[in-house]
């Protein structure tokens, strides 16, 4: 029995279609159908429920699937360690990072990456997503805000302050708040997330916090376009430090409330690396885990 015919099998359960598999592997999906085809043909039973809309496992296919998936995890564990032997860093590199994130601190620093390792390849998933990192095959994933994931492994890169900003031209037309309460006078742009399209929360230097009502004039689910709407002088914004540090630093946009934190969630936010918990790390993922860290070994590149 072929081991890559177990994966392809594996990898669509885990993906609930042979479609994505297909995308996955640079195949077409009819290829991925008759490697499942010819797997069910040699067992004799039928491992998956086909219909146009749905791809569920038999009763013979959750059983094959429990005895067989561990199997495969601990072929490509040996894959990796034979392969890391050579203590050369290589192979395809799965990241996934939300968009904003990506482009503003992975891309830049993408080159020295490439540069430093040229036997390593790429597949950068730039997206606000959350994409599933076992099903999705991912090998490492940039996270921000507050870490909901469970049963990887996680590290924290740095915090993740946020400030409420505004152009100055909007500043001079609308007046410039003094206090988090004074927003209530003022056109908000916000993120569709639950608690940043309708309250704001504030902590103070004696951990006071406030929560105040904003009003939503745009919503916006892409971080660049939202930033792009604050710089044309349409409202004020709850943004990332990391987001608009230029922008803060050259005068396009003033922080309101400097002697506050603020969220539009929990306090205490950061930024994260995860990677699948495996009792085996790939060369080629610890090379980007102390790539990165060496990144932020002396505090946020934002803040340097």
């Amino acid at each position: 029995m072929d081991t890559n015919t177990l994966q392809i099998f594996v990898e669509v359960v885990r993906r609930g279609s042979f479609a994505a598999v297909a995308r996955d592997r640079d195949m077409t999906p009819s290829t991925i159908s008759r490697a499942v085809a010819a797997l069910e043909d040699e067992l004799g039973v039928r491992l998956f429920q086909r219909s146009t809309r749905r791809l569920d496992l038999t009763e013979a296919g959750i059983l094959y699937l429990e005895r067989i998936e561990p199997l495969v995890e601990e072929l490509q564990r040996a894959r990796h360690m034979v392969a890391d032997m050579s203590e050369t860093p290589r192979g395809l590199l799965r990241i996934t990072a939300p968009v904003s994130f990506g482009q503003l601190m992975l891309l830049p620093v993408l080159p020295e990456l490439a540069e430093a390792y040229p036997e390593l390849s790429f597949d950068l998933r730039l997206t606000d997503a959350m994409e599933d990192i076992l099903a999705d095959r991912i090998d490492v994933a940039l996270r921000t805000g507050a870490l909901s994931d469970s049963g990887f492994i996680a590290s924290r890169l740095c915090a993740m302050a946020l400030v409420v900003c505004a152009s100055p031209r909007y500043l001079e037309r609308y007046g410039k708040p003094t206090l988090p309460a004074s927003l209530r006078g003022h056109q908000c742009l916000c993120f569709p997330i639950p608690g940043w399209r309708s309250r704001w929360r504030f902590r103070d230097h004696s951990g006071n916090v406030t929560e105040e009502p904003v009003r939503s004039r745009v919503i916006i689910s892409n971080g660049l376009a939202l930033k792009q709407c604050v710089l044309a002088d349409m409202g004020v914004a709850l943004l990332p430090q990391w987001f608009v540090w230029r922008e803060l630093r050259d005068g396009a946009l003033l922080n309101l409330f400097p002697d506050y934190e603020t969220t539009g969630t929990e306090f205490d936010e950061a930024v994260w690396l995860l990677y699948p918990s495996r009792h085996y790390l790939p060369l080629k993922v610890r090379v980007f885990v102390d790539f990165f860290k060496a990144k932020f070994s002396q505090g946020a590149p934002w803040e340097a």
